[in-house]
């Protein structure tokens, strides 16, 4: 594969960016509910966050799989807690989420080896 996922996500930000300068009460709202979202209660910030990549895989979401891949990474998840959340991606959006799984999997990577000392 060859996307540079944190070259899309810096993208991404950008153009999200102007969509909070031109949408400015609808965006405040997401962030909101985003924050409410990830709050820690019942479930850990870190499952929220593969809960998320999953759902990204299965929705067919590039954007989503490179931001919630990073987010997961940031809040601790192992490769292995990546994989079993793209095997239940996988499971639940047959063929076609195979393909964002091998995606998904290739931005956690990239974003482990940014982080991974020189």
């Amino acid at each position: 594969m060859v996307t540079d996922w944190e070259k899309l996500t810096k993208e991404m930000t950008a153009a999200v960016q102007d969509l909070r300068t031109g949408q400015p009460d609808v965006m405040a709202a997401f962030s909101a509910m985003a924050k409410a979202a990830l709050a820690k209660g019942a479930l850990d910030t870190k499952t929220k966050e593969l809960i998320a990549l999953a759902i990204g895989v299965a929705a067919r979401c590039d954007a989503c799989i490179g931001f919630h891949a990073k987010a997961a990474l940031r809040q601790g998840a192992s490769r292995e807690e990546v994989m079993e959340t793209l095997a239940m991606a996988v499971y639940m959006g047959a063929g076609p989420s195979v393909m964002y799984a091998a995606q998904a999997l290739e931005s956690f990577d990239q974003f482990t080896a940014a982080k991974a000392p020189a």
